[in-house]
């Protein structure tokens, strides 16, 4: 590759095999694997928490070196029931992890995890350690209050319009404690309340994404379109009301045992979801690992600079033993 050129995503590729593994409460969760049947494992954590895996998601590892293996978390995607939050914390995420890594009779794999996904990737890794070959984490996120205080109120230093949107949707009664309130109006059994409440959830997120903002396009939502807006906002809801059922600062306590796994981190210097702070707080408890700040990204996994850098790490941990 000349060197004044950026990695771009692999080309498009179908699953070879995918299905749904029965876990407890109810839930069945979506696996799919595709790339190499033979190749090294590696598995995509998606964010949210209440996002979901998506084509393009298999397009940052190399098909000919990877089984490549994305899963929708519970009341995630295409895993259901969808926008299901009984039985679904963080314990419960790990769980299927381990039933994922069971039923595909794998030793030890890659993990690669952004966002809410960095967070479950840390998780994981800190109470499986001896199943991790190496980790690439991109957006760190560890749901500690400070971080949640940023993305639920101080973000509007930066965007005060879209802060401003989401406080205006509520009565001005209402807006004392966001978390709650909109979790009354997204769980609401009324479609005409929860599926708007839902969309105004998910859109002040989705404004904070990019160094550079995109217009939102006015698209007609269908029903199916509004169903998934209405999962996402009640699955991340419910995780955020409990921190995400995590300890921010046990998991960077923790992280030393980690020390012989090769560790790549990535983060957006201007990342106005998870602020670099934070990255850089876990790379001082992880001084082994690879710590790259992109100069010109935000949050997204899309953003050409943030795409070059995810994708230089798997290549270079093809060559793990």
């Amino acid at each position: 590759m000349p060197s004044n050129s950026l990695y771009t995503l692999y080309p498009e590729i179908s699953p070879y095999h995918a299905t749904w593994i029965d876990r407890p409460h109810g839930h069945k969760v979506y696996v799919e694997i595709s790339g190499n049947p033979h190749g090294k494992p590696i598995i995509f954590l998606h964010g949210g928490p209440g996002g979901g895996t998506n084509p393009k998601q298999r397009q940052f590892f190399d098909p000919k070196h990877y089984q490549i293996i994305l899963f929708d978390q519970r009341g995630c995607g295409q895993s259901k029931p969808l926008g299901e939050v009984n039985g679904n914390t963080t314990a419960d995420l790990i769980s299927d992890m381990e039933a994922i890594r069971e039923h595909l009779h794998i030793k030890h794999w890659i993990i690669f995890g952004g966002s809410w996904g960095s967070a479950l990737a840390l998780a994981y890794a800190n109470q499986y350690p001896q199943t991790i070959k190496a980790l690439i984490l991109r957006g760190i996120f560890l749901s500690r209050e400070t971080e949640l205080n940023w993305f639920l109120d101080e973000v509007k230093a930066f965007f005060p319009e879209a802060h401003r949107t989401l406080l205006h949707y509520l009565p001005e009664d209402k807006r004392d404690d966001l978390i709650k309130n909109y979790s009354a109006l997204v769980f609401s059994n009324d479609l005409k309340i929860s599926g708007p409440a839902s969309i105004a959830w998910n859109q002040f997120e989705g404004g904070l994404l990019k160094l550079l903002p995109q217009v939102e396009e006015n698209k007609t939502l269908t029903d199916d379109d509004i169903q998934n807006e209405i999962a996402r906002a009640r699955v991340q809801l419910h995780y955020i009301k409990d921190k995400c059922f995590i300890d921010g600062k046990k998991i960077l306590e923790e992280v030393k045992k980690l020390k012989d796994v090769p560790t790549t981190i990535i983060q957006g210097r201007y990342d106005m979801v998870c602020p670099p702070i934070t990255a850089y707080e876990l790379h001082q408890h992880m001084l082994h690992a690879d710590f790259i700040m992109v100069p010109d990204a935000g949050h997204s996994a899309s953003e050409p600079s943030m795409t070059h850098e995810l994708i230089k790490a798997t290549n270079n941990y093809r060559i793990l033993s």
